[in-house]
């Protein structure tokens, strides 16, 4: 469009020659932003689990101000995480309750982003035992299950109604970048429970589900000062953090608040999301 970028040329640094490192998925990828700042920057093609907007482990926040917590949820449960006028995020918990302990231990397996007409799940396969080179993540598309190439640039792309959709891998398996036009952009990456973090937590997992879950790092787009959800009420430019700082494990409270019925449900007790007038809700059709 005719941006700050409108008929400029961008060259990528020197440290960052291609926008898909392909021979080191290490490395940095070269990231062309055409909005105001209309630069080329290095960045990381990966989730950042101590970065804002971080959503992984069991499961841990980076808020939008920058403040590290935890919400238990609940096994099987389903919570909205961000809830805003044109977009809303449901999560689904897994996890286990060792003998003895009160609460479940609880990770996000599956996530259901909405906005539009639209619903675009990403999902962790439950898995016995891991292999980083078997793919094992899920990806829906309006409840139809779409496949994310492997070769040429290694994405997936829709135009909906309203905005373009694209879904591009980051490694050869397991790790994907999601950008949704003028909403949000997420790096996703499917993870197990290892043998030896299972011992040291004292997780009391079975063996032969390896809890395959995601690490997932959100960046926003276009919100509103109302924007509500576990992670998104985070975002708000006069948001207190009521969590206690220098603690371990500074707990989020909220349950009541986010629970909604389904993977799919935009309604909850601080829920703001509304479906267009008239919209289908094709989506509804799968559930996790």
């Amino acid at each position: 469009g005719k941006g700050a970028c409108y008929y400029k040329t961008l060259t990528c640094p020197s440290e960052c020659a291609v926008r898909k490192p392909k021979q080191n998925k290490k490395k940095k990828g070269c990231f062309i932003n055409c909005g105001s700042k209309c630069e080329a920057t290095c960045k990381r093609r990966k989730a950042n689990c101590d970065g804002y907007g971080a959503l992984c482990y069991d499961p841990r926040f980076v808020g939008g101000d920058g403040v590290m917590f935890y919400f238990h949820g609940a096994k099987g449960g389903n919570f909205a995480i961000f809830s805003d006028e044109n977009l809303h995020i449901n999560a689904h918990f897994i996890g286990s309750r060792p003998t003895g302990r009160t609460r479940d231990y609880t990770w996000v397996q599956a996530l259901s982003i909405m906005f539009d007409t639209h619903t675009l799940d990403l999902a962790a396969k439950t898995v016995s035992k891991w292999d980083d080179e078997v793919d094992s993540l899920v990806v829906r598309w309006d409840g139809e299950t779409v496949g994310i190439p492997t070769d040429g640039e290694a994405e997936w792309r829709v135009n909906g109604e309203e905005r373009e959709v694209v879904v591009e891998r980051t490694d050869d398996a397991n790790s994907v970048r999601v950008t949704v036009e003028g909403l949000l952009e997420l790096d996703v990456k499917v993870t197990p429970i290892g043998e030896k973090e299972n011992k040291v937590h004292n997780y009391q997992l079975p063996e032969n589900d390896a809890f395959a879950h995601l690490e997932t790092q959100f960046r926003f787009k276009s919100l509103t000062d109302q924007v509500e959800g576990v992670l998104g009420k985070t975002y708000r430019p006069d948001y207190v953090s009521p969590v206690k700082k220098g603690v371990p494990m500074p707990m989020m409270g909220g349950e009541d608040k986010y629970y909604t019925s389904s993977l799919h449900s935009t309604v909850c007790n601080a829920c703001v999301f509304r479906r267009p007038s008239g919209a289908e809700t094709t989506a509804l059709v799968s559930q996790y």
